[in-house]
C-alpha cells in the first residue's frame, strides 16, 4: 500500500467515524499527509451537515434549531472528537499554572466547568451562525462546505516547529508532522474556497478572504497560547483548534456587512 493511500485512510478514520481499514503504516510523513488531506477526507460528513441543514430550512424550523441540527450532525459524525478536545483543554487550562497539574487534568477525560461553557459557548456560535447561513439561497451547501474547511486548523498545531507537551498520546504521534509549506498551500486553497464560497451566498469576495485570514490568526494565537502554557502541544488542541476555527468561520461568513 502506498505512503498516500495509508494517509488517506489516517486522515478519514481519525477525522470522521466513516469505518476504513486502519493504515499499514502510520509515520511522520504519512501523518503530516493525513492531517493536510483533512478537509477532503471529511467531505461525505459536510455533505451530511448539508443536507440537514438543508431539510430544517425546508421544513421551515427556527434557525437555531437548523444549526443545532446540522452541527449535531456533523459531531455524531466525527464521535464528538473535536469537541472532547475543546472541552478537555478549557479544563487544563483553567485547572492551574502548573504545567503537570494541568496535563494530567486533560488527560482525565471528565469534563469540568471550564470545558462545560467552552462546549456550551461554541456550540451555541455555530449552531446560531450555521442556522442563520442556511436561511439564504445556496447557505446549507456553505455550512457544510464550511464545515469541512475548519479542519483545516488542524495544520496550525500540528507544524514543524512546535512540540508536544508529553511523549506520547497523539500529540506525540502527530506532532511537527506538518511542513510549513504543506500548512500554506492548504490555507491558500481555503481562502480561495471561502472566497467563492462567499460569492455563491451573495456576501463580498473580502469578506470571504477576511474571514479566512482572522480564522488562521484565532487558531495560531490559541495555539501559541496552550503550547507556551503546557510546554508543547497535545493531541486535544488539536480538536480545540478545529472546533474554534469552526465558530469563526461561520461567524464570519453569516455576518451582514454593510
Amino acid at each position: 500500500m502506498s505512503r498516500f493511500g495509508d494517509a488517506v485512510r489516517l486522515s478519514v478514520g481519525t477525522f470522521s467515524a466513516v469505518p476504513v481499514p486502519a493504515p499499514r503504516r502510520v509515520d511522520r510523513a504519512t501523518a503530516g499527509i493525513a492531517v493536510a488531506l483533512a478537509p477532503l477526507a471529511v467531505l461525505p460528513v459536510g455533505g451530511l451537515v448539508a443536507a440537514l441543514a438543508w431539510a430544517g430550512r425546508e421544513l421551515a424550523l427556527p434557525a437555531v434549531a437548523i444549526g443545532a441540527l446540522a452541527i449535531g450532525a456533523g459531531a455524531w459524525a466525527t464521535r464528538g472528537f473535536h469537541l472532547d478536545g475543546l472541552a478537555d483543554t478549557s479544563d487544563a487550562l483553567a485547572s492551574s499554572y502548573d504545567r503537570e497539574r494541568a496535563l494530567t487534568v486533560a488527560r482525565t477525560g471528565d469534563v469540568g466547568p471550564a470545558g462545560a461553557v467552552a462546549l456550551v459557548l461554541v456550540l451555541l456560535l455555530q449552531a446560531a451562525s450555521a442556522g442563520a447561513l442556511a436561511s439564504w439561497a445556496w447557505g446549507p451547501v456553505a455550512v457544510g462546505v464550511l464545515w469541512c474547511l475548519a479542519r483545516a486548523a488542524a495544520t496550525v498545531p500540528l507544524r514543524r516547529g512546535v512540540p508536544p507537551a508529553r511523549p506520547d498520546g497523539m500529540g506525540a504521534t502527530f506532532a511537527g508532522s506538518v511542513a510549513v509549506p504543506a500548512l500554506a498551500a492548504v490555507w491558500v486553497l481555503v481562502l480561495l474556497i471561502a472566497s467563492v464560497v462567499a460569492v455563491v451566498v451573495d456576501r463580498p469576495v473580502l469578506q470571504g478572504v477576511s474571514v479566512v485570514l482572522l480564522t488562521l490568526a484565532v487558531v495560531f494565537a490559541f495555539v501559541h497560547h496552550v503550547a507556551r502554557r503546557l510546554g508543547g502541544i497535545i493531541g486535544d488542541l488539536v480538536g480545540a483548534s478545529v472546533e474554534i476555527a469552526l465558530a469563526v468561520l461561520l461567524l464570519g461568513c453569516a455576518a451582514v456587512v454593510a
